[in-house]
């Protein structure tokens, strides 16, 4: 066979982006979009697309460079997951919860040299840009609003998003990648600082993990799909590119609110959504939630979610499945595959194995839990702990200027070192336990404050917990809880000693939590993530008192 070889014909470079062209045509008249009151065609979502990569290429911008996107799940925010690389541009999706210094920060760092902004969101990006020293030169900026009449003369502002969909050509050809290893998507990572890191994935990991996750979750022709998850979170998961292939109804959502997510949801005749555990607990918690009218199925990710919440979610008519992913594989790598004997479990022990991440996806090449120093795989015992690591082609090309962060994740054994802590059961199933930063050492034993939070949660005043490590002189550390609890708890809400004395109960005497903190709403980030170093900043500076606090 050595006269067969590669070529031009069998060799084209794998990109998501053909996924809306296909779209246009098979699925042109179904609705795409939806947003308020204004929905569009996949005829017109593509031919939109296709205005704004040909406007955007008018201004001139050299080719392979970053363009911005501030925004919530809005129409435009959808359409430029598409338009920003088909005029062979990276895309970089800004957190938009994220303050004016830290976006100044990603936009001098990334060299961004266009940024469109919601008009909620102008204010943070013009400040933004007003930190820039003299050397930098600030991006353009281009507004997304539904209403732009007169606002082009605003200060700062460029041009408008509507407008350059209209001054754009709709048969303009658009750019394939060259090579399909060249950059796609740039993502910061959560947390980001002065010393940021962007993750770049390249046209092919993307077109990978798409492929992966309509796979590995099910999805059939014509789901209509709630944008619950941010879009700007690892692209949605890259779910954003998954509809197209599919030819879904995206129903785009400004904000979350669980009032207008279950109007959405009988409205629209919902079959699909995506979020993080605590969008799972809000929707459990509403005071006006009841039984669906049919199946949702609802992908999570992020944290474990507690066997609890998912019990109780489970009971209103979503079908949960848990996945694991992270910025640097551009979506869920590992789920918990589901084995139909495991229906005949009870509630509760369903819902206790619904909570493990499960097996690497069919895009994954390995997943494993191994020892971190030796790089030997741990015991599958379900109780030994190491890292999580991972290999495949979904995989990101590395941290944007940041060799060294890359060479200490992506090791030279063959493997991405998630920083992620589990174990790995008998049956071959992993499960998280925590963040390697997240585990407490208390006493030389170690304690995981995901098994902590899941015993809590199972507590029927709980609405939100967290745990962290408090200093204490005699054990090094020892687990702090942080609760929220749920409105109208009678007959009176429990105490921090009745809080403990339900935890003695369940757990071994070092997991216990010695500190028990309330608060009204734990603190978290845009995607829904306890901001675990907040609390962790709050338990040190407590010290090791041993009061009760309420914040």
């Amino acid at each position: 066979m050595e006269e067969l070889k590669r070529g031009s014909a069998n060799s084209t470079p794998l990109t998501p982006l053909t996924f809306l062209e296909r779209a246009a045509t098979v699925y042109g008249d179904c609705i795409s979009v939806i947003y308020n009151s204004m929905s569009y065609t996949w005829c017109q979502t593509h031919e939109r697309c296709l205005k704004m990569a040909s406007s955007i290429v008018s201004l001139g911008i050299q080719r392979g460079r970053v363009v911005s996107v501030m925004a919530p799940n809005v129409p435009a925010m959808y359409e430029l997951q598409f338009a920003v690389p088909m005029a062979g541009y990276v895309l970089n999706n800004i957190n938009t919860r994220l303050d004016s210094r830290t976006v100044s920060v990603i936009l001098r760092h990334s060299e961004s040299k266009l940024v469109f902004v919601d008009f909620q969101l102008l204010g943070i990006v013009l400040e933004a840009i007003s930190l820039f020293s003299p050397k930098f030169q600030p991006p353009l900026v281009i507004l997304i609003e539904r209403d732009e009449k007169g606002l082009v003369s605003m200060a700062g502002i460029h041009d408008t998003y509507e407008a350059m969909v209209r001054k754009g050509a709709s048969g303009f050809k658009w750019l394939s990648p060259e090579n399909e290893w060249e950059p796609m998507t740039l993502n910061y990572t959560s947390g980001t600082t002065s010393s940021p890191k962007g993750v770049v994935h390249s046209h092919r990991s993307i077109f990978v993990i798409t492929f992966d996750s309509l796979i590995n979750w099910s999805v059939p022709k014509q789901p209509v799909y709630l944008w619950t998850l941010p879009m700007f979170h690892s692209n949605g998961w890259s779910y954003t590119w998954g509809m197209a292939a599919v030819g879904g109804t995206n129903v785009c959502l400004r904000k979350f609110d669980a009032r207008v997510v279950y109007e959405s949801i009988y409205r629209y005749n919902v079959t699909h959504m995506c979020g993080a555990p605590v969008i799972l607990n809000m929707l459990a918690n509403y005071p006006g939630a009841r039984p669906l009218k049919s199946p949702i199925q609802f992908l999570t990710g992020g944290a474990p979610p507690p066997a609890a919440v998912v019990l109780r979610t489970e009971s209103l008519g979503f079908s949960v499945t848990h996945g694991y992913g992270l910025t640097e594989v551009a979506g869920v790598v590992v789920s918990c595959a589901w084995k139909s004997k495991w229906n005949a479990f009870p509630a509760t022990e369903r819902a206790r194995l619904k909570a493990r991440q499960g097996v690497r996806t069919l895009g994954v090449t390995a997943a494993d839990v191994v020892d971190p120093e030796s790089g030997k795989s741990v015991k599958r015992d379900g109780s030994t702990m190491g890292e999580i690591v991972l290999r495949g082609a979904c995989l990101m090309l590395g941290y944007l200027k940041n060799p060294e962060a890359t060479s200490k994740c992506m090791r030279g054994d063959g493997w991405l070192y998630t920083g992620d802590v589990g174990v790995m059961h008998p049956d071959g199933y992993l499960e998280i336990k925590d963040r390697s930063k997240d585990i407490i050492i208390s006493g030389g034993e170690n304690v995981s404050s995901v098994e902590v939070e899941s015993v809590l949660y199972s507590n029927p005043a709980v609405n939100e917990a967290a745990v962290v490590a408090r200093p204490d002189d005699y054990w090094g550390e020892t687990p702090c809880a942080f609760l929220s609890l749920k409105e109208g708890v009678s007959p009176k809400p429990p105490a921090e000693n009745e809080m403990i004395e339900f935890c003695r109960t369940k757990l071994p005497h070092y997991m216990v939590p010695r500190t028990v903190v309330f608060m009204s709403e734990l603190p978290k980030t845009a995607t829904g993530k306890v901001q675990k170093f907040t609390l962790r900043d709050i338990a040190y500076k407590m010290g090791s008192m041993a009061s009760a606090s309420r914040l």
